[in-house]
């Protein structure tokens, strides 16, 4: 979702790996990409290494798990995080990226395609590092697809559109996905797509911001000050339900 302050933004995405909606999703991508005892896997955007033991687990002592992140401050913390000896962390670029031409076995991409300037340029340089009949697995929001429930559906229809255009730098990312692989030379093998609902405005919240968003909207000349004040205000009380979708794609390159 929105990315928060970069002082925060590391304890963000530790948060959000650790919702219902988080485990849920990342698990079933995990099943997806079938890590075996000895693969070498490559996770692109790691971030703060939420998720690199429990690959190193799955791919075992022969294996390893590669982690590559652009930002400093996300490497520094996923080198605190993890303890296996299986697991490295990089500072690089995504789309050149320190590894040798047909090196890994599986690679994950993560909601990090939604914030790239060029999602294209990333895949096709993930599909030089996997080895032949080798497994990608790609997942991202579609921000068209958010919704809320709330009386004031100018507002909310405002609101929802002011994310998918103006917060995320490629708010229909999800939809993309299959077109995109298969443009980078991958075989799409799946599509998943995954429904994440809220039935509380607490844990909506949590992952969305809807409050740190709305100001931003209002900041931005997108909503009125008062139309926001009000919508937050019919959301935060009564019952509630809110949702978007997630495309989970795995691909696999050419034998």
């Amino acid at each position: 979702m929105p990315t928060p302050p970069q002082h925060d933004q590391i304890h963000y995405l530790l948060q959000l790996a650790a919702t219902d909606p988080g485990r849920d999703y990342k698990r079933r991508l995990l099943a997806e990409l079938d890590l075996r005892r000895g693969h070498t896997v490559l996770d692109l955007g790691c971030g703060p290494g939420a998720d690199l033991a429990t690959m190193a687990d799955r791919v075992g002592e022969q294996g390893m798990v590669i982690g590559v992140d652009h930002d400093p401050a996300m490497v520094e913390a996923a080198q605190h995080q993890v303890e296996q000896p299986n697991i490295e962390v990089r500072l690089a670029s995504g789309s050149a990226l320190p590894l040798d031409d047909h090196s890994v076995d599986r690679a994950r991409i993560d909601r990090v395609l939604m914030h790239v300037e060029s999602p294209a340029a990333i895949l096709t340089e993930v599909g030089r590092v996997l080895r032949p009949g080798c497994l990608l697995g790609l997942v991202e929001p579609d921000w068209d697809t958010l919704t809320f429930d709330a009386p004031d559906l100018a507002t909310t229809r405002a609101y929802t559109r002011y994310v998918a255009d103006r917060v995320i730098r490629n708010g229909t990312i999800g939809r993309q996905l299959t077109r995109l692989a298969m443009e980078a030379g991958f075989a799409v093998q799946s599509i998943i797509p995954t429904p994440i609902v809220f039935g509380s405005f607490a844990a909506a919240d949590q992952i969305l911001r809807m409050g740190s968003v709305a100001s931003r909207a209002v900041a931005d000349g997108a909503i009125e000050a008062d139309a926001a004040e009000a919508w937050l205000a019919s959301l935060s009380t009564g019952p509630f339900q809110a949702g978007f979708t997630f495309y989970t794609v795995i691909a696999e390159t050419a034998a």
